[in-house]
């Protein structure tokens, strides 16, 4: 499903400060086409903000809705941000989850507009579309098409002013159900009880932040109708809202539209803030518990400063230096020098009432966690003892600064500029305050990091969580109370309405014209040694994101001179690229990219390799000199392969204990045939005995064979020109030359599809939901009918409102969320239906599934002309903005070189979209044959396995977690979070729920 519709379940909380901070982690996350960001250098020699401010102008309505404006005019749409200042710190006893849960239902429908929040934005193509609940706020937003701003004022301000006429008691018990299906999501992963553990340890009960963000089933039962609408009544006022508005809009239209539709809604009572209670911890605790996970994770917590302070600001630069990336002081002393654990991190994550330092460890299997517990206490002591170096000191106030510069390309969604507007608005009446903490960041010493360290980490108890491999015992949920009366005072006389100018009888507002796609003219040229260069031009933030393109991927595992038949060599191979390369070890390598503020590194995907590097304009002729050095000569240290592999097989574990990576592990030999270019994990990891038996010679291999100039080409996209950048390209890399044969090819076969259908089910004991994958296999990308196909999986499910997950979630409220999905290839291409869903609702699932795709499928429910004009108007309004970023308009580039499509495909596809009929998808669908499905069915066999055989849908075979046929009692999947090396730290995040 498409990223800016598809309601996310998790939205992360910064690493720094929420005042940097949103941006700074939502650039480390998205960071580019595949790329994580980290560092830029030189943070103090200039002003923090003379480069990276957010201008902007504020006001306030009458009846106190706060208004904050920045104007962007580099695409045209709008970010609507609305943030309340309410979250699950508000919530009284007996009522846990309610913040959230007002959340979903605030999605579906108001007195105006009854029916689905999401539809009318799809007809207009809005992007970054969402709304989240954490522990302090709940927001909505999206972009939308300047021209559609009317619409989203409307609707935004009709559930904020329009809302209780439309909440009944069905639309209550639909979307408690999806809520807890959420909460049956979360708690099914591994470490899934961590969260809830940490908050009840770190925080007394009666704290706000005693209890989760999504709460109790017990009060989630519990919640009345009643209780529900005075929910709304007391925290859903403007005069508790902040909107922000962002891009291409002036203030002066943006104080005529909030006016016109948010000036008569009625002020709230003005509720009071819980005080700011951190709840320093008088001495340290420590608790172990079990659950099916593959190896032992360390959690240490401290509660420490509130958010909008300095300190936060100073613990969080403290924290980069402990543990926040791959050179970091536990990192070089835990992951490389006594090699005992698989990844570590610290991060300190800021709240309204009090925040948490946190560190978190991957002890390697075998190795006692004690003994990685007294080397971080000891790593601790001498950091806090002696300070940060200045060396140390200047990354870590490179990674916010580069981290702010990447992150305000972006007006909106999550960590956009309207993000860090709103949330300094929201905690601290200041909208600006983001700059303070930049300066706060820019001018900090090492003595104030130590002696920040030492006032919140020292003589304030941490509390350390061990969870251990063995059986997990389900959470006890706390009784639920009976909430005390709640009576509402009186709104303030201050605030006052304006009547209304808007006939809301008339239904939404709908644009009559939209904004038409300019995508950047491509320019090319061709280095010395005839290497492509294609460059678009972006000059609206300091940055130039450039990707080398060449063959191989995850096909060439299967070839004696790519691979060695040895899966997962390209993705280990790739991923050693910035392991040390030239007269950089590993770490030497990641101080050199932090200290330039790059970021880099390599990857692969089924049919290809990219080797990424994000750089700063400032320093752009130095990074691309370690680019090259990376792509030319990697080190491939016996030392650093021996410590990657280990993580990795590490990794691989957990991907096979994970329900969904345990899925997409199994599935696609089972789709593809043993001995296939494509008949690998998903996930490119490979198997433990593939990686185990890699050498130094099998990467050289690899690196010598597919890691090559021949036929390579180099996007670039951002802050250049082709004067500038060609020379510099030659200069690092105009001389390298591939050595050997030319790149072999490989051949991927074409497969039959089965004669009928197949179901395979992995055991996952004590297992709260089921996960359903269900596919087989279709044309490739490069297939004429491909955007035909396309379309017609966004009709079943492609989307929010597509026709899966509005049964399994919308009507049925047995799932958070299903959807069908394309994958894409130069060879056959996987379609694939996925659904997690409440365990005792598993067979009903999946015969719902098999019967929406059959009736699809064959014709018996056709796509209607209404769902096709919806796609059509979704996929061709939202262009505008779908390019608003750099890192967007580089993966569509990339995507027409590895397909080999013309440079003007984008409007091509546009004019095929527009031009198709429902009778045009209803035969594309007919690709679809829901007799040839393959299931793969993840779940508690107990409960599962006799309702899946009743539904007689093939024969039922019961596999492991390799794959191959289980004998029973053999070892289920069971486990933890997704495999192999990355580039990006892990990050204890405090969950934050999604609509």
């Amino acid at each position: 499903m498409s990223a800016a519709s598809y309601p996310r379940a998790v939205a992360p909380r910064a690493t720094f400060s929420r005042r940097v901070l949103a941006v700074s982690l939502a650039a480390a996350l998205t960071g580019g086409a595949c790329m994580p960001a980290f560092a830029q250098a030189q943070a103090a020699k200039a002003p923090a903000t003379a480069s990276v401010d957010i201008p902007y102008e504020e006001f306030t309505l009458p009846n106190g809705l706060r208004v904050i404006v920045h104007t962007d005019r580099k695409a045209p749409i709008v970010a609507v941000n609305l943030w309340y200042h309410v979250g699950s710190k508000d919530e009284p006893a007996g009522r846990s989850g309610f913040a959230h849960l007002f959340e979903h239902l605030m999605f579906n429908g108001s007195e105006n507009h009854p029916g689905e929040y999401f539809e009318p934005f799809e007809m207009v193509g809005a992007t970054d579309m969402n709304g989240t609940t954490n522990t302090d706020r709940t927001n909505y937003f999206q972009n939308v098409p300047t021209t559609a701003l009317d619409m989203a004022m409307w609707m935004e301000s009709d559930r904020m002013g329009h809302l209780l006429g439309a909440i009944d008691q069905k639309l209550l018990d639909e979307q408690r159900g999806v809520v807890q299906n959420e909460k049956r999501q979360g708690e099914n992963q591994p470490y899934g009880q961590v969260w809830e553990k940490l908050n009840r340890a770190l925080y007394p009960k009666g704290h706000p932040y005693h209890h989760s963000v999504i709460g109790s089933m017990n009060d989630l039962n519990a919640a009345s109708l009643e209780d529900v609408k005075n929910w709304f009544r007391t925290w859903y006022g403007p005069n508790n809202a902040v909107l922000v508005l962002a891009g291409d809009i002036d203030v002066a239209t943006a104080k005529e539209k909030a006016m016109k539709y948010f000036g008569h809604i009625p002020a709230s009572p003005t509720m009071a803030q819980p005080k700011v209670d951190v709840a320093r911890r008088p001495q340290p605790t420590r608790e172990v518990m079990q659950d099916k996970v593959p190896q032992t994770r360390v959690y240490r917590a401290w509660n420490v400063a509130p958010t909008g302070t300095v300190d936060i600001d100073r613990l969080q630069l403290l924290a980069q230096v402990l543990g926040g990336s791959k050179s970091s002081r536990l990192d070089a002393r835990l992951v490389h020098r006594d090699k005992l654990v698989d990844n570590v991190s610290a991060g300190a994550y800021a709240s309204q009432l009090g925040s948490n330092f946190m560190i978190m460890a991957e002890v390697k299997q075998g190795v006692d966690p004690k003994k990685v517990e007294a080397i971080i206490d000891e790593e601790l002591r001498k950091l806090l003892a002696e300070g940060p170096t200045a060396a140390e000191l200047e990354q870590a106030k490179t990674v916010v600064r580069a981290g702010f510069i990447r992150g305000i390309e972006r007006i909106g969604g999550f960590g956009g500029k309207a993000d860090v507007l709103a949330e300094c608005e929201v905690f601290t009446g200041d909208a600006g305050c983001f700059r303070e903490s930049l300066q706060t960041v820019a001018n900090a010493t090492p003595k104030q990091l130590a002696q920040a360290g030492k006032q919140w980490l020292t003589g304030n108890g941490s509390h350390t969580l061990v969870v251990e491999p063995g059986e997990r015992t389900p959470l006890a949920e706390e009784p639920a109370a009976t909430p005390a009366p709640l009576t509402l005072p009186p709104v303030d006389k201050k605030y006052t309405t304006t009547a209304s100018t808007v006939d809301r009888s008339k239904g939404v507002p709908v644009p009559n014209e939209y904004p038409q796609l300019k995508f950047p003219d491509l320019q090319r040229a061709t280095l010395d040694n005839g290497v492509k260069v294609i460059l678009a031009e972006r000059h609206d933030v300091p940055v130039v994101q450039f990707n080398l393109l060449v063959d191989g991927g995850y096909k060439a595992d299967t070839l004696a001179n790519g691979g060695g038949n040895k899966l997962g060599t390209s993705s280990f191979a790739m991923s050693m690229l910035d392991e040390g390369a030239g007269e950089y070890d590993a770490l030497g390598f990641a101080n050199r990219a932090e200290a330039l503020g790059a970021s880099l590194g390599a990857g692969v995907s089924l049919d290809g390799g990219t080797a990424y590097l994000s750089a700063l304009k400032e320093k752009l002729d130095p990074s691309l000199d370690l680019f090259a050095t990376m792509l030319r000569e990697p080190r491939f240290d016996a030392n650093e392969i021996d410590r990657v592999k280990a993580s990795w097989i590490a990794g691989i574990k957990q991907e096979k204990a994970r329900p969904n990576t345990a899925a997409l592990r199994v599935l696609p030999p089972l789709l593809y045939g043993e001995g296939h270019a494509y008949a690998i994990p998903f996930t490119g990891s490979g198997t433990e005995a593939s990686i185990a038996s890699l050498t130094r010679d099998d990467l050289l291999g690899y690196h010598r064979t597919w890691m090559r100039p021949d036929n390579a080409t180099i996007v670039v996209v951002g802050d250049t020109t082709l004067g500038e950048i060609v020379p510099l390209l030659n200069k690092h890399l105009g001389d390298w030359k591939g050595e050997g044969a030319s790149t072999p090819k490989v051949d991927v076969a074409n497969v039959a599809l089965p004669a009928k259908p197949r179901v395979f089910l992995i055991d996952q004991p004590g297992a709260v939901q089921a996960n359903i994958f269900a596919g087989h296999l279709m044309p490739p990308t490069t297939d004429k009918n491909a955007t035909k196909l396309d379309i017609a999986n966004e009709v079943i499910g492609g989307s929010f409102t597509a026709r899966l997950n509005m049964n399994l979630r919308e009507n049925k409220h047995w799932s958070y969320g299903a959807r069908t999905s394309l994958s894409n290839a130069l060879g056959q291409r996987p379609w694939l239906a996925v659904a997690p869903v409440q365990i005792d609702k598993t067979a009903e699932s999946i015969a719902e599934i098999q019967r929406e795709v059959s009736e699809y499928a064959t014709g018996k429910a056709p796509p209607s002309e209404a769902e096709i004009k919806k796609i059509q108007a979704n996929e061709v309004r939202s262009l505008p903005g779908a390019y608003e970023t750099a890192s967007a308009i580089a993966g569509t580039i990339v995507g027409n070189v590895r397909y080999n499509r013309p440079d003007d495909y984008v409007v091509q596809r546009v004019n095929e979209i527009q031009s198709l009929t429902p009778a045009q998808v209803a035969e594309a669908a007919k690709a679809i044959d829901p007799n040839a499905l393959t299931w793969v069915v993840v779940g508690d066999l107990k409960q599962i396995e006799q309702p899946v055989r009743k539904l007689n849908l093939g024969e039922v075979q019961v596999l492991d977690a390799d794959g191959k046929p289980a004998a029973r009692g053999a070892a289920p999947a069971n486990g933890a979070p997704a495999a192999g090396k990355s580039d990006a730290k892990p990050k204890a995040d405090k969950p934050t729920t999604g609509k």
